[in-house]
């Protein structure tokens, strides 16, 4: 039993550093496209950042023509794991299906050949921002659509169909507990009913950095969550 727990774990780390699998789009079918598109507009949080055709942020790089720019496999594994694909990214893990992750990146890549080639790059951390920094955090990870001061008028905010949370707004913020802040960051906007376009960070981010931005967004406002979400603590 012990040689065969070493053989697993064995086959894992050669897996890691062997870095994301060759990936090869499949053709969809016109339901399944409309699929996609379909959660891209109303659940996934991909057009937050990116843009595709003329619809979505500017964060991130044009998903347009990515099938002119980057292979299969890349495409592929920025969809399942980010931080492996390009080390210290601010694009968060969105947890999916493998096969919801395949039809998505066959979607984006739909209509081509082989595509370009480039290296995998082996795992890498997910980020190399010190835990309590969380000025530093939310520069990186929050400002470009809620704005440096929390103002809700980042540079990406004008790409969005739904203003981004003003975190410097006392009048806002203390209608959301300190929980809901956690849950929304963690899960993203769509588990919270606000905007799909708000990317979850749950697997990205470690839980200390999360309640680290909570924290922030609290000196932002200079307000508490509603006296009810207060009581014993």
């Amino acid at each position: 039993m012990a040689s065969f727990s070493l053989a697993l774990t064995l086959a894992g780390a050669l897996s890691a550093l062997q870095g994301p699998q060759p990936f090869t789009p499949r053709p969809l079918s016109p339901f399944e496209r409309a699929k996609t598109a379909a959660l891209l507009r109303d659940r996934y949080p991909c057009l937050g950042c990116h843009q595709l055709q003329d619809v979505g942020g500017r964060i991130g790089p044009d998903l347009t023509e990515v099938r002119s720019r980057r292979s299969p496999a890349f495409v592929y594994a920025m969809i399942t794991d980010p931080q492996r694909m390009s080390p210290g990214t601010v694009m968060p893990l969105v947890p999916m299906p493998r096969g919801a992750a395949e039809q998505l990146a066959s979607y984006l890549l739909q209509g081509t050949g082989p595509g370009p080639s480039e290296p995998l790059r082996r795992p890498g951390p997910a980020t190399g921002l010190p835990e309590g920094d969380a000025g530093a955090l939310y520069g990186r990870f929050c400002a470009a659509c809620h704005g440096a001061t929390g103002r809700g008028d980042g540079a990406n905010a004008a790409y969005l169909p739904v203003r981004p949370a003003a975190h410097a707004s006392a009048a806002e913020m203390s209608r959301r507990s300190d929980d809901a802040l956690f849950d929304t960051i963690f899960a993203g906007g769509l588990v919270m009913n606000r905007s799909n376009l708000m990317p979850p960070y749950g697997r990205t981010l470690a839980r200390s950095q999360i309640w680290a931005l909570v924290r922030h967004i609290r000196s932002l406002c200079r307000c508490d969550g509603p006296a009810w979400s207060r009581e014993n603590r």
